[in-house]
């Protein structure tokens, strides 16, 4: 089985990256794996890392792996549950100060400048790790891009500490909206350790689970592997971009600012597939926090939305296959209807910025990861090969 689902899922692989040289209905260089329980069964490279230089993507890529790095953070916030240092129905500003003082905006006056009010109540890191605390995007909501366009407020991609300080844009837990709200749980991870986010993610989830290739400050050998963004042009044709995140940030943000490979995900993926332990046998999680991320968490009124693109060459308008019901647990998209992929009711994954897709089924004893550095979000190629490597390897990893 393992090889005929090698054989079928490298053949999307290798073709995502081949067409024409302007880039037009493919992608530069992908790196994509599938994991069981016990090890990798497939990973593989196509393509390029940067189309101005030709350097082979090779499995051992670096990547930022944008908002694939909520599930960590959610993993850090599981297991400050697990040890009785947090309380997700507590206010969050017990733990990050300064998420007490946001308030809601409710619009702009007539001279433009924002009215503001105090929240009905406080944030909850229950909210925080569900998307319901009243965040958003500016590159998915226009209040925040008016904010950010008229009022100079910062992007995450920044990973300043000013760029955390935007208003609520509901109050705490009455709407489901996607934003940083995962930035402010790493917040709250820092305000109980009293250690940056990176330092706690090393000591408690990267060594134990010998994730060596991932930090927010890449190393100097990581960041000879590192691939170049690519901007899909409007005819379709690819361009190679500065854009990246900041590799000495300010802030380690919770929600979008690790770089990592895709052997080190797959790692990752494996622990939750093994109810909570590392292949050593270290129990990084326990069986009861995986099961939260293996289940709904948003109340029966509240469900996964689509996502506008409000900036247009940061993100396509996106959703996975409208019409079917997605909701979120901690920390992950929460498959509720079957996707044609063969993804079934109880999976869970989600997505990065740049184009990167994960899954994670543990009734069927398995995962994935494929990784590009494409904007905008959900490009068209980018999202088809995904589809297309999954669906490969659901048919040939479960037994119909």
């Amino acid at each position: 089985m393992s090889e005929s689902l090698a054989a079928a899922v490298d053949a999307v692989v290798q073709n995502a990256s081949q067409g024409p040289v302007s880039g037009e209905g493919r992608v530069p260089g992908v790196v994509a794996g599938v994991t069981d329980r016990n090890s990798d069964i497939y990973l593989g490279a196509s393509g390029v890392r940067d189309l101005s230089t030709d350097i082979a993507m090779t499995t051992d890529t670096v990547f930022n792996i944008w908002s694939t790095t909520k599930a960590i953070t959610g993993t850090a916030c599981l297991q400050l549950v697990e040890s009785g240092d947090l309380d997700l129905d507590a206010p969050a500003k017990e733990y990050a100060p300064a998420i007490g003082e946001l308030q809601v905006i409710e619009g702009f006056d007539a001279a433009g400048q924002p009215i503001l009010r105090a929240p009905a109540s406080d944030i909850t890191t229950h909210h925080l790790l569900t998307h319901t605390a009243g965040f958003g995007y500016d590159f998915f909501n226009e209040t925040y891009n008016r904010l950010a366009e008229e009022h100079g407020q910062p992007s995450v991609a920044t990973a300043t500490r000013a760029a955390l300080r935007t208003p609520l844009l509901f109050d705490p837990g009455t709407k489901w909206e996607y934003g940083s709200n995962i930035d402010w749980a790493g917040q709250v991870v820092e305000g109980i350790t009293g250690k940056r986010l990176g330092e706690v993610f090393q000591e408690r989830i990267f060594a134990p689970l010998g994730m060596n290739d991932s930090a927010f400050s890449p190393t100097g050998d990581m960041r000879a592997r590192q691939v170049r963004h690519h901007q899909r042009e409007a005819d379709g044709t690819l361009t190679p971009s500065d854009f990246a995140a900041p590799v000495t940030p300010e802030v380690d943000f919770g929600g979008h600012g690790l770089f990592s490979t895709v052997p080190d995900y797959l790692r990752f993926i494996r622990m939750w597939l093994n109810e909570g332990r590392s292949a050593s046998g270290e129990q990084v999680l326990s069986p009861a926090s995986v099961d939260l991320g293996f289940t709904n968490q948003l109340p029966a009124n509240l469900q996964v939305t689509m996502l506008p693109g409000v900036i247009g060459w940061l993100s396509n308008d996106a959703e996975f296959f409208p019409g079917l019901k997605k909701t979120w647990s901690y920390t992950f998209q929460y498959t509720e209807d079957p996707w044609p992929t063969g993804r079934p009711s109880g999976a869970i994954g989600w997505a990065g910025l740049a184009n990167l897709f994960y899954w994670i089924d543990r009734d069927n004893g398995f995962g994935g990861y494929w990784a590009t550095q494409i904007l905008p979000f959900a490009d068209g190629p980018s999202f088809t090969d995904f589809v297309e490597f999954e669906t490969a390897a659901y048919n040939a990893f479960v037994e119909v």
